[in-house]
């Protein structure tokens, strides 16, 4: 197959790789028919991952099952599923608990950037929609594979509620769904951190009623001065660095929340400040099959949709300048097609 290969920080190429294979009974193979670059996928890229060798990368993808495993009953060949980054077995006491991305059998999608990917425990981790959508709509449901899921989990952990005020830090495509999804759940002023005149707009649509473009010290004073010197009742912390985790938690009102779904980089928790305000600290990696049941009929529907976050679409060939759109912020989000 073609496929995205990460040889080394800044050095993307797209080869011939060995296509996956049925490994255990319950796998199967999914021909992606639309994948994408998350800004996780940057960290490698950047060199904050190590790159110990060449490896696929991609973790995003919705496409058509190609084949199953003998164990697989639910899924067949020939459906069209989202596959979530995050496979699980749907069994396990953390399943059973909602926490899916605690899966005793946690594995991740390996090569959403490629023709193929293996998905593991299809059963229990394909979400299987019963028309495959046109081309016009791929976007809108490959969100569905991790950023709006994500984007929705930083909210829920927050606890946004009907008639609240939340930031939302970070304006890459989380943070953009965090907006979007603190809308879905009733924020009433909702406050994105941005500075990107095109990512601003994209708040605005998704249901940011105000815009701070400052950032550190300057930012909270914005924050503070919107909101009457209160804070926020949420915060969104979509970014995972020291500066937007202390700046969350120092926009933060007394015992509120901080709901973070950002990928951890030298994120720094202020405890003091925590510890003064009583302000708590939920989320993490984000339980994609868990939100799929409720998030999946409104993007079908069209009550939801994130498909703006995919300002770029390139050919899988063009891989390297996907990188290189979003590394250099000329994207916010870009959509490969094998």
């Amino acid at each position: 197959m073609r496929a995205t290969i990460l040889h080394a920080p800044g050095d993307i190429r797209v080869e011939t790789w060995a296509d996956p294979v049925i490994e255990r009974p319950t796998d199967a193979i999914v021909r992606v028919v639309a994948g994408c670059v998350c800004g996780s996928d940057l960290w490698p890229y950047r060199g904050a991952n190590a790159v110990p060798e060449p490896r696929t990368i991609g973790h995003e993808a919705i496409g058509v099952v190609e084949a199953v495993g003998g164990d697989v009953g639910r899924v067949r060949v020939g459906d069209f599923v989202i596959v979530p980054f995050d496979h699980c077995c749907g069994r396990c006491v953390h399943c059973l608990a909602g926490q899916t991305q605690g899966c005793v059998e946690l594995a991740m999608t390996a090569s959403g950037q490629a023709e193929l990917t293996r998905v593991t425990n299809a059963d229990a981790t394909c979400f299987v929609l019963d028309e495959a959508p046109d081309a016009a709509r791929h976007a809108a449901v490959l969100a569905l594979s991790d950023v709006l899921p994500t984007g929705y989990h930083a909210a829920v952990s927050a606890g946004v509620e009907p008639g609240m005020t939340a930031v939302v830090v970070g304006d890459g495509a989380v943070g953009l769904c965090g907006v979007l999804s603190a809308r879905r759940l009733g924020a009433e002023r909702i406050i994105a951190l941005s500075r990107n005149p095109e990512r601003q707009r994209i708040a605005t649509v998704f249901g940011a009623t105000d815009l701070v473009p400052e950032r550190g010290d300057d930012a909270v004073e914005a924050v503070r001065e919107l909101t009457g010197g209160v804070g926020a009742d949420a915060v969104l912390e979509c970014v995972g660095t020291e500066e937007s985790m202390v700046t969350a938690f120092r926009v933060a009102r007394p015992g509120a929340t901080v709901g973070f779904v950002g990928v951890p980089h030298g994120a720094a928790i202020p405890w003091p400040v925590a510890f003064r305000g009583n302000i708590g600290l939920r989320g993490g990696m984000a339980p994609v099959t868990r939100y799929l049941p409720e998030l999946v009929p409104a993007v079908l529907a069209g009550d939801l949709d994130a498909s703006a976050v995919f300002d770029l679409e390139l050919p899988l060939e063009q891989a390297p300048e996907a990188y290189a759109a979003m590394d250099e912020r000329r994207a916010v989000k870009v959509l490969l097609r094998p």
